[in-house]
């Protein structure tokens, strides 16, 4: 199974975009995450349709509909992976064993806020931000995840659309 992950998209506004590779590996994927900040309900609608299913949280930046249609964190489980997500992971002194607890029994979690993506471990547990694909503030690149998951087993790459 191949999940796309998402975050910080801040859509619509003026003529901002997704990369044309993110919508293709976004229509490839068997499920699609945001991990907040989509700010606009049409840019959900859009997301949902692209065909895969898609599971989000809100972000600080959302609109109130937005706010209205999803939750503030939320764990989705697929191909036997349970995934927490959230968008604002807090203070990064003591992040990783923060999130550990707030969710315990999770394989990962997957986070947004910072624009800054991170793929790390935290004993067994992943701690994923896919960064943004449209507003890479300090990021060297704008980003997004890719997470193959197989028999309970999950695999992330980090994929770079460039400045």
């Amino acid at each position: 199974m191949r999940i796309a992950v998402i975050s910080d998209t801040h859509m619509p506004r003026g003529a901002r975009a997704l990369p044309g590779d993110c919508v293709a590996r976004l229509r490839r994927a068997d499920l699609i995450l945001h991990a907040g900040d989509l700010t606009g309900l049409a840019f959900l609608e859009e997301l949902l349709g692209l065909g895969p299913p898609v599971e989000a949280v809100h972000g600080n930046m959302d609109e109130p509909a937005v706010r209205a249609r999803l939750p503030e964190e939320r764990i989705v489980e697929a191909d036997g992976v349970r995934l927490g997500m959230l968008h604002i992971p807090g203070p990064s002194a003591g992040r990783e064993a923060r999130l550990a607890r707030r969710f315990a029994g999770c394989d990962a979690v997957v986070y947004g806020h910072t624009h800054q993506p991170e793929l790390t471990r935290h004993g067994a547990l992943w701690i994923l931000n896919p960064g943004s694909p449209t507003e890479r503030r300090r990021a060297p690149a704008r980003t997004m995840l890719e997470l193959e998951l197989a028999d309970g087993h999950l695999e992330p790459e980090l994929v770079r659309f460039g400045p």
